[in-house]
């Protein structure tokens, strides 16, 4: 993994010695690679990785596995009860509209199969995944299966029956044709050798660190070996999906058909899970609607390592009373053409205002956007266009972290009395959390978890809405003393809530719970072969000892044992076996 989820991964693994991690690894490909590996803890048993997903074609036809005429059949069964399922009813993307909004943010719309009550289709596709994996285990793969012209002909068979969806039933053959390559991607993972009893099998746990086709893993390993399922998602993919399969990137037939795959995975996901721990309520309440059970969902807040900011926040406010900054990933769902127009509003009233924009761009189209945003800075700043670039003379800058003025992040949030956040669209807004942990005053807009992270510690505006945004600005730019109490108030809120402390603490908490309230089934036998069946209960995982003679006492270490788990598909093996609890 890269980016946020990376770091958050890395971080649980290290904050827990007392347990043990094998570490499952999707989607590895040349990046991680040139990269290289990172030193890991004594608590990692191994790493196993699977291909490349974005691997070409005619590397994936190299592996596939040729079937008999009786695979063929099973395979002919299971691929068309799932196409089936894909075109049962009506399932269509929520926020299908320009795609760029927040609209989808709150619900899922008639795209999760849960909301519309198809309990018999949820199952239907159920069946027809576990069917395909066990084909793929028995066959060794799926590969050439999936990318056949037999799959395009029951996915067309699929969409042409009474009751389908009108956008597709419209389908054609380059439809199906993209619709089969997508699914043959995403179904990756069940052709993959993890699930025996010497791999995902010997788990007393799967901690998928995302869902969707991440979670197929995990899914996989409940199916086959009754080993627990843990789901942790910071952002929804099922929104995810959404959001990027927009009107302008693919044929209606094909949004609406893989909007129901994605749709129909995640219900499975959020059925099959012993607990969900979502990384805040916005991300709660789309598992919700997507079925999931209330009880089995545990809101976990992401952790950040608060002493990298400690110097910054703890110490006298010296940042210029006239300089915004905006620090984040430029692409357009952040909006900085709305934050350029509010500060070009924020001028009129604060002519010696600053904005500091300092973020790198987001691949391709975030170089494209930055170029777009830097002409439109010299546009509404004409008289200061030349070196717009550079600070300075100039109300605007674009830079980046380690650049002179921007030595290093918390320095970067130091420089500024307010920072902005401008977005269209957010998950769990980590740069806020900083500028928290900095003790800096904010202005937010009203997307994602902003205000579940704010919590009244700074100020939230509407999307897309550049005067509101100017407003806001304003006011805090010309009150001091309210940015210090805020400042401050959103400090205090950020150790409380926010720190890799209470984070690694709280799944501390939740992999004791389930490992013993769902110990898989592992029997000790004595010499002579008879099952021992209270050997090893559940509760040895615990790392204390909790038998021996009267008077005895429990003490720290006592127990060698220690409880296992897995981030990204799995936990490690360990000899404890079920009994009493």
């Amino acid at each position: 993994m890269s980016g946020d989820a990376g770091l958050w991964c890395d971080r649980l693994v290290r904050g827990l010695p007392q347990h043990e991690f094998d570490l499952y690894a999707l989607g590895h490909g040349r990046p991680q690679e040139d990269a290289g590996r990172v030193p890991l803890p004594e608590q990692v048993g191994r790493v196993r990785t699977a291909p490349p997903w974005t691997a070409p074609r005619r590397a994936a036809e190299d592996d596939a596995v040729a079937y008999g005429r009786r695979a063929r059949r099973r395979f002919a069964e299971h691929y068309g009860e799932l196409a089936g399922a894909l075109c049962a009813g009506s399932v269509t993307a929520a926020g299908e509209g320009d795609g760029s909004g927040d609209d989808a943010r709150d619900d899922c719309g008639d795209g999760c199969a849960a909301s519309t009550g198809a309990d018999a289709q949820a199952d239907r596709f159920a069946s027809a995944l576990y069917g395909l994996a066990e084909l793929a285990r028995d066959e060794g793969g799926l590969t050439g299966a999936l990318r056949s012209e037999a799959a395009v002909r029951l996915l067309e068979r699929a969409c042409r029956v009474p009751g389908a969806p009108p956008t597709a039933r419209e389908a054609r053959v380059p439809d199906l044709l993209t619709v089969a390559a997508h699914l043959e991607r995403v179904l990756r993972p069940l052709s993959l050798d993890w699930y025996g009893d010497e791999d995902l099998g010997a788990a007393d746990l799967c901690h998928a660190t995302a869902g969707g086709p991440a979670a197929l893993p995990g899914l996989l390993a409940r199916h086959f070996c009754d080993v627990p399922l843990l789901v942790t998602e910071y952002g929804v993919q099922l929104r995810a999906h959404y959001l990027s399969l927009g009107p302008d990137a693919a044929a209606p037939a094909v949004r609406t058909l893989l909007a129901a795959f994605h749709g129909r995975l995640a219900t499975e996901v959020y059925r099959r899970a012993a607990l969900l721990t979502p990384g805040n309520a916005h991300t709660r309440r789309w598992q919700e609607r997507c079925g999931a059970d209330r009880d089995r969902i545990r809101t976990v807040h992401p952790g950040l390592e608060a002493a990298r900011f400690a110097e910054v926040g703890e110490a006298p406010d010296r940042a210029d009373p006239h300089t915004l900054v905006w620090v984040g990933r430029v692409d357009p769902a952040k909006d900085l053409v709305s934050l350029l127009h509010a500060f070009a509003e924020v001028r009129k009233e604060a002519p010696q205002a600053r904005l500091r924009i300092v973020g790198e761009p987001a691949g391709p189209e975030g170089e494209a956007y930055l170029g777009h945003c830097r002409a439109l800075a010299a546009h509404l700043f004409p008289d200061e266009a030349e070196g717009v670039h550079a600070v300075g003379d100039n109300p605007v800058s674009f830079e980046r972290i380690g650049d002179p003025e921007a030595p290093t992040l918390p320095e970067t949030y130091a420089a500024g009395a307010v920072v902005v956040l401008s977005s269209v669209v957010e998950g769990f807004p980590l740069t806020l959390v900083e500028a928290m942990l900095c003790g800096r005053a904010t202005v937010s807009t009203d997307v994602g978890a902003v205000v579940e992270v704010i919590g009244g510690t700074g100020l939230v505006v509407p999307p897309r809405n550049p005067r509101a945004l100017a407003e806001a600005c304003v006011a805090l730019l010309r009150d001091p003393e309210r940015r210090e109490r805020l400042g401050a108030a959103a400090r205090a809120r950020a150790l409380e809530l926010f720190t890799v402390e209470q984070n690694i603490e709280a799944f501390h908490g939740i992999y004791l719970e389930i490992v013993s309230r769902c110990p898989v089934p592992r029997y000790v036998l004595d010499e002579a072969g008879t099952p021992l069946p209270f050997a090893a209960p559940a509760e040895t995982h615990v790392p204390l000892r909790w038998t021996g003679g009267p008077g005895s006492r429990l003490l720290p270490g006592d127990f060698p044992g220690r409880p296992t788990a897995h981030a990204a598909a799995r936990p490690a093996p360990h000899p404890a076996s079920e009994g009493a609890r």
